[in-house]
This record gives C-alpha cells, sequence and structure tokens, in this order.
C-alpha cells in the first residue's frame, strides 16, 4: 500500500472509530446518571467529548494495528463506565436501559450519518470523497458496534439488558458467566468456525448473527437517507 492510500484509509476511519467507541459509553454515562447512579458523573464521563472516554491501548494502539496490518474487522473499545447498579433508582429494570444506551447512541451516529449523506453534494469536489468515506464508515462501524454489543452474553449490553430482564433464578446464571464471557466470545467468533472448517460444517454463527442484522441497520440507514 502505497503510504498516500495507508494516510487517506487512516484518516477516513479515524474519526469514524473514536465517535463509535468513545460516544457508546458516553451512552452507558448519560443514562446512569439519570437513572441515579452518579459515578461517571462525577468522573467527568457524562460528556460528548471522545477524550474523557478514551483508552490508549483500546481506543488507538488496537484498531491502527489492526486497520495498518489489513485486519478485514476492526475492533476496539473506550474505558468502561463505572456502574454502581445497587444506587440506579430501579436496579432491575435501570441496568436495562443502561445497558442499552450504548448500542442506542450507536443507531443515533449511524442515523446522523445517514442524513448528512446528503450534504456531500453541495461540498467542494475535492473533499466528497473523503466526506463520503467518512461517512460511510460511521455506518458501518456504529451498525456492527451496535449489533456485536446486543450480543446476549454478559459482560456485552446484550447480556446485561437480558440479566435484567430474565426471572431471579436465571438472571443469576447467566449473570455467573460474566467473567468467562469474553472467552466464550473468543471461541464463537474464532474457535468455532475452525472447528466447523475442519470437520466440514460451517458453524460460524456468530458471524452470520452479526452480518444478517448489521445489513438490516445498512438497509434502514439507505431508508433514512432517501428520506431526508
Amino acid at each position: 500500500m502505497m503510504p498516500e492510500d495507508l494516510l487517506f484509509n487512516v484518516s477516513v476511519w479515524a474519526l469514524p472509530v473514536l465517535l463509535a467507541i468513545t460516544l457508546h459509553e458516553a451512552g452507558h454515562a448519560w443514562a446512569a446518571s439519570k437513572l441515579g447512579d452518579n459515578t461517571a458523573q462525577k468522573l467527568g464521563r457524562v460528556s460528548l467529548n471522545p477524550l474523557v472516554h478514551v483508552d490508549p491501548m483500546g481506543t488507538v494502539i488496537l484498531p491502527v494495528i489492526l486497520l495498518l496490518s489489513g485486519s478485514p474487522f476492526l475492533f476496539g473499545y473506550a474505558k468502561p463506565v463505572p456502574v454502581i447498579f445497587s444506587q440506579l433508582n430501579n436496579p432491575r429494570r435501570d441496568m436495562v436501559l443502561v445497558a442499552l444506551a450504548g448500542p442506542a447512541a450507536n443507531i443515533i451516529l449511524l442515523i446522523i450519518a445517514a442524513v448528512l449523506f446528503n450534504i456531500i453534494q453541495y461540498i467542494p469536489p475535492s473533499a466528497q470523497n473523503w466526506l463520503g468515506e467518512n461517512l460511510m464508515n460511521m455506518v458501518i462501524i456504529n451498525a456492527v458496534l451496535a449489533i456485536f454489543n446486543m450480543i446476549p452474553i454478559p459482560p456485552l449490553d446484550g447480556g446485561r439488558a437480558l440479566v435484567g430482564l430474565l426471572p431471579t433464578a436465571l438472571a443469576r446464571r447467566l449473570a455467573s458467566i460474566e467473567p468467562y464471557g469474553m472467552v466464550i466470545l473468543l471461541f464463537l467468533l474464532f474457535g468455532l468456525p475452525f472447528i466447523g472448517d475442519m470437520i466440514g460444517v460451517k458453524l460460524d454463527v456468530l458471524r452470520t448473527f452479526m452480518h444478517y442484522f448489521s445489513e438490516k441497520l445498512y438497509g434502514f440507514a439507505g431508508w433514512i437517507n432517501g428520506v431526508f
């Protein structure tokens, strides 16, 4: 890859990734502060300033390494927002709302990007390609991040939301797997497909799930773009 191509690729992914990852956490912080837990507010995390949510490794170094290595997907994370669920007004209900606020922030960013596609024709031609790539990547990364986080395995948002919705006995069982949640996810993403390839059976269940629902969000973004 030529240096100018590399610079262009970094420039059209940096802002979408930064906003998607950090404002996801801002959504959690805002929801928790509105629902009774001011822990994040005391730490200055109820903010749309991406810099207060940046984790040097997860928000900067890891995405850059994946981008430079030609990885087929980008992954990253911001500093997790601390939430003391017992301080929420209604812990069982509000933990669901706090969990869903992160993916909701990604959907809002996706909608904003879809709407902004309509202004491309009004800017100088020299900048149209760069802005268009940024907005397209904004749609892609927010769709993928929203869907990934809604996988119903704690500590992902979908898992924590499900813990708040299930009857107490089932909720406790699901919550008990949280320490192993990331290992389970890595197995589903990489281990299970590898086993499937060895035995000749398609077992790429998680990526199939993500691809299906991401495509639905891409279609939704296209519809939003047409409406506006």
